[in-house]
């Protein structure tokens, strides 16, 4: 992806950064955090994925892309 497609300019992002609050103790589930961790748990299953082995980020990129239509298309197919 090149440095020009950056975030703001294909679309409108925010980025909101959750701080835990003073009185919580212990282990505290932040909101909407376990989208991301599943999907990238889900994106890690795929071999290729789950180690660095492209030599370019190209490479890297194409084949995240192809995981993600995986996924998509089985997301699909259950409906």
């Amino acid at each position: 992806m090149p440095l020009a497609l950056t975030p703001d300019k294909i679309g409108k992002w925010t980025v909101e950064i959750i701080k835990r609050s003073d009185v919580a103790k212990g282990f505290e589930v932040l909101p909407r955090r376990w989208v991301v961790e599943r999907t990238l748990a889900w994106l890690n299953r795929n071999r290729r994925l789950a180690k660095d082995f492209e030599q370019t980020i190209a490479l890297a990129t194409a084949w995240l892309f192809i995981a993600s239509i995986q996924l998509f298309t089985r997301r699909i197919a259950r409906l």
